[in-house]
């Protein structure tokens, strides 16, 4: 649809609220946010957009109650399970980003077969940032840098971006955040550098493909000026 459009990334925020102002539980409206992701993911292959980053689990959010931490990590591998083959079908190439090593052995067996399974697709690229964050992975990028014994002066801003969790992935054109609140929240900090940012106040569940056509009209409007 847009061929300077080529990466949307989103914060998909607004899943207990979304629960809480129906008078459901926290579970329903994060499941209510599995099957926004899915039409998002849908939209994006019928728009033409290559590229998808979603951030679905930071490392802060560990700090929630224990019971929906556990909850988000089994949504995560039965809807993997789940979701695979159509996926798998529709071409998509699946990529978690994050640090993966706290996750128990079976999730982390479930992510990796997904990633193996599809990393030779050649339809939309899903990225789902889990157990993700922004500082923790430039910090890690620095280690694995000295690490790797790099000369100092040969360091430049491509040699951080192929130390990322994103390397070979086009930094997003367009930044979405449902649920109004105006933060980035610790996401792709050395990526959306020059993106383009809308905020909307509609919910996660709520979001769908008009949704998101909506703001990929408005980002036809803009004028990138990437910095000049």
């Amino acid at each position: 649809m847009n061929s300077e459009l080529k990466h949307i990334a989103i914060i998909m925020d607004g899943n207990r609220r979304w629960a809480k102002e129906r008078n459901l539980s926290s579970a329903v409206g994060h499941k209510k946010g599995v099957e926004a992701l899915r039409a998002a993911l849908k939209a994006c292959q019928k728009f033409g957009i290559k590229y998808l980053t979603v951030y679905a689990f930071s490392t802060e959010n560990w700090n929630r109650k224990p019971e929906e931490v556990n909850f988000l990590m089994d949504l995560l591998a039965h809807t993997i399970k789940n979701e695979l083959r159509e996926m798998h079908e529709n071409g998509v190439v699946l990529r978690f980003i994050g640090n993966l090593e706290p996750l128990n052995p079976k999730l982390r067996g479930i992510l990796d077969n997904a990633m193996e399974v599809t990393k030779d697709n050649t339809g939309v690229n899903l990225q789902i940032a889990f157990n993700y964050g922004a500082r923790a992975e430039i910090v890690q990028a620095c280690a694995k840098i000295a690490a790797d014994g790099l000369n100092p002066e040969s360091i430049t801003e491509e040699t951080i971006s192929r130390y990322l969790y994103t390397a070979g992935i086009p930094d997003p054109d367009l930044l979405i955040r449902t649920g109004g609140e105006m933060r980035v929240s610790n996401f792709l900090l050395w990526q959306l550098a020059y993106s383009e940012l809308i905020v909307t106040r509609q919910y996660w569940p709520d979001f769908n493909e008009e949704s998101l056509l909506e703001a990929i009209e408005e980002f036809k409007q803009r004028h990138r000026r990437f910095g000049a």
